[in-house]
């Protein structure tokens, strides 16, 4: 009689235990599971046999011992060392040393990565993976694997035919260096393995409502329908009409890279969906992912695919008549300020896996789970194969990531069935070679543009007239910014910090609106919102702003002011000014030179490069080919496409199999949050009745939860170190259960948000 082993135990709501999860049934099951998911890029078997061999080590009787005991299903069972258990996850990968090391090297490293990393992340293998498959005298560790090797149960997994496909990377000779992508195709495979572990053993401990989304057929069909119920015969939806065409006829084109370069206005959201749900549907694509730059924007996005519509007010509307777009339950909106609230229990499941057929989410998001190590970050990854990604405001992308980001792009076109499309009003210069002879790195090849004319277009969407300094190095001050500016009813400055944003604001009349990065995100979305509805009941109103509403913030001011800064954010500037061409005479963009340049780094090279294109150009329209010739003259004058060493952690030793995943994923963070701290702060709206004060609460006395701490990334504002040792020095925050939190009322102030200097810590007139 055949012993049972388990894989998983579970004890129900009324103390009763469930049939246990049988470790054969596990191993079975999620080897089908991985074997289905890998032959997505044709690596089927691969994919089976990291499933039937990376639990292992659950047949040690030690393992089965602590599983009982720990989890109270057998309360006699102890283990003698229950500190040394086996580690489950490295009885597969000794076995595949074992087994492969001598004829097959390469398959015996690659399956000992995606194996033993399955449990806690994809490791190093110098020194992590390696100390855990070999003693110090170079010995493989036997042991526990022999001891297996006994049980009856377990040999029927033990004498598995080693993989016999070659791996995708080899099998297209599109890229130069399949050696560049060989990570790639590990992470892909282990992500396979990961997500089939967690869907088999979710299957077992709850059921769980995944799936029931439509297809993208279905998906179509209902943009189809919105999109001839939305026509207008007006002059600006008549070109947004042949944008619209464009892309559509395009989409039957080859998978691979495209540009969709469409001035502000252009429809560029409802656009680019179109061309993505022709190709899918042309080339059996099986989801669309739109990553964007902001958090503060993914929102709008969603609601758009989600009702047509991003207002409430709208939205509303909408719903009462029983109309929307695709539809709230078919678009995964996946980022961490999103309300638990309004996320259904099948969301918070599908941001798992991403196994939607729409995601809209952040390029942090997209690009992270592409590099970091974590099993809960790559699981998603295998679920990008055979999609299309839709990078909205391309020219955002980090130039300091751009090797290992286009790397990894480059990899999902050519070895995985991606299609990617890079859309901008300002596209940067992606193709070719990138930067200067000193420093450069290999760009994107073979990208198309949708838009045969971009040139063209963007004259015949032009909407405004630039007014741009006739002297580059002759100041502005803020008096005389101020001055100006009050001479309009309705007009909106962009400056290029939070303290220019401050000291301007200050010379400004009273209920001009100030809005900056140290308000919190609740606090923004209300003004933002206070914003349209001025403007849309034709009210006064100024706006003194950092550049965080010009990336998809859909304001229109008839009037923009804009610091002198880099041509894209002028454009995207630019973008904010007579956004729907309802004023006879066009809007009015004024560039200034401000009192102080923008700071060192990045932001003062692209100003640098900013001021060259103008001064060459004097009288040249703001167009994509000007913009091109910006960013290559940006790109010339940067230091690093590679600021996190991608080559030597991931490409340099690829042949050796001597990856260093774990390393990597520490230095990959699109968002250092080593430079800066987070500070939960206190805001009650007047408006709507939402506060922080009883999360943080909830937060002091009932500790943290995940549900929580999303809820409360609403009430959140990120200073850099510098900032919040002042604010620490000076009691304004304390430590609750491991998070910053405001603890003096004068450090946040509405309307101004957080005062992070010490000279604004004064009660009375000390601040505007």
């Amino acid at each position: 009689m055949k012993k049972e082993f388990f894989a998983h135990v579970k004890q129900n709501e009324d103390g009763s235990w469930k049939e246990p999860h049988l470790l054969i049934d596990h191993l079975n099951d999620t080897a089908k599971r991985t074997s289905k998911a890998a032959g997505e890029f044709e690596n089927a078997d691969w994919g089976e046999l990291s499933g039937l061999w990376h639990d292992l080590g659950k047949f040690h009787p030690a393992w089965q011992k602590y599983l009982c005991r720990k989890s109270g299903f057998d309360s006699e069972a102890h283990i003698e060392e229950s500190n040394n258990r086996p580690n489950h996850s490295t009885a597969g990968a000794v076995l595949a040393i074992q087994k492969l090391q001598k004829n097959y090297k390469d398959a015996a490293r690659i399956l000992s990565y995606v194996i033993g990393g399955h449990h806690a992340g994809l490791p190093d293998w110098t020194p992590q993976l390696h100390s855990r498959l070999y003693d110090d005298n170079q010995n493989l560790i036997e042991d526990d694997l022999n001891k297996i090797k006994e049980i009856e149960e377990a040999k029927e997994f033990l004498d598995e035919t080693i993989p016999i496909s070659i791996p995708i990377i080899y099998k297209n000779s599109a890229d130069k260096n399949s050696n560049e992508q060989l990570h790639l195709w590990i992470r892909i495979l282990f992500s396979c393995l990961v997500d089939a572990d967690f869907l088999d053993t979710e299957k077992y401990m709850d059921e769980k409502e995944r799936g029931g989304y439509l297809t993208i057929d279905k998906l179509k069909q209902r943009f189809d329908t919105y999109m001839s119920e939305k026509k207008s015969n007006s002059e600006l939806n008549k070109k947004r009409n042949g944008i619209l065409k464009r892309c559509r006829e395009k989409a039957e084109l080859m998978p691979g890279f495209f540009s969709l370069t469409v001035p502000t206005g252009g429809g560029k959201t409802l656009a680019s969906m179109a061309f993505a749900l022709e190709h899918a549907i042309q080339y059996n694509k099986k989801r669309i992912i739109v990553a964007i730059p902001y958090t503060s924007i993914i929102e709008q996005t969603a609601k758009v695919y989600k009702y047509g519509a991003d207002t409430d007010e709208e939205i509303e509307k909408l719903k009462a008549e029983g109309k929307f777009l695709f539809g709230e339950d078919q678009v995964l909106e996946h980022h961490s300020n999103l309300d638990p609230d309004k996320e259904s229990s099948k969301n918070r499941l599908a941001s798992e896996n991403w196994d939607a057929p729409i995601i809209v989410t952040t390029n942090v998001q997209l690009f992270e789970s592409l590099f970091k190590n974590r099993t809960s970050a790559c699981r998603k990854i295998h679920n990008i194969a055979n999609s299309i990604i839709i990078l909205d405001e391309a020219q955002m992308l980090p130039q300091g990531y751009f090797r290992p980001i286009l790397s990894a792009l480059k990899g999902l076109v050519n070895y995985f069935g991606v299609t990617v499309v890079l859309m901008s009003a300002t596209q940067p210069a992606l193709k070719g070679k990138i930067g200067s002879d000193t420093n450069s790195i290999e760009g994107l090849e073979n990208v198309t543009e949708i838009i045969d004319e971009p040139d063209s277009l963007s004259k015949d969407f032009k909407r405004v007239e630039f007014l741009l300094p006739t002297e580059l190095n002759k100041i502005k001050s803020w008096e005389e910014v101020a001055e100006e500016l009050n001479t309009y009813e309705q007009v909106l400055c962009v400056v290029n910090t939070r303290s220019d944003c401050r000291q301007l604001h200050k010379l400004m009349p009273e209920r001009t609106i100030h809005l900056s990065g140290f308000m919190c995100g609740e606090e923004r979305s209300e003004i933002i919102s206070d914003i349209k509805t001025k403007l849309k009941n034709n009210e006064p109103i100024r706006v003194i702003s950092t550049q965080l509403v010009e990336a998809g913030v859909d304001i229109d001011f008839p009037v923009v002011y804009r610091a002198l800064t880099g041509l894209d954010s002028i454009a995207q500037a630019a973008g904010r000014c007579n956004r729907e061409n309802k004023l006879k005479d066009g809007g009015k963009v004024v560039v200034f030179v401000p009192p102080k340049p923008s700071p060192s780094g990045f932001l003062r090279k692209a100003e640098d490069a900013g001021k060259a294109i103008i001064r060459n150009h004097p009288d040249e329209e703001f167009t994509p080919s000007l913009y091109s010739e910006y960013f290559k003259y940006l790109y010339s004058n940067l230091n690093s496409f590679d600021e996190v060493d991608f080559y030597n952690h991931l490409v340099r030793d690829a042949t050796t199999f001597d990856f260093q995943f774990r390393s990597f994923a520490e230095k990959f963070n699109m968002i250092d949050s080593t430079k800066q701290y987070s500070i939960i702060v206190w805001y009650e709206s007047l408006k709507s009745g939402k506060s922080s004060l009883k999360l943080i609460d909830q937060l002091k006395y009932a500790g943290p939860s995940k549900e929580l701490l999303r809820k409360l990334q609403r009430y959140i504002v990120n200073v850099p170190i510098y900032i919040f040792n002042n604010i620490k020095n000076a009691n304004y925050v304390e430590d609750i259960n491991g998070y910053w939190v405001q603890s003096d009322p004068i450090l946040y102030r509405p309307g101004i948000g957080l005062l992070g200097n010490e000279s604004d810590w004064i009660i009375g007139d000390g601040v505007v």
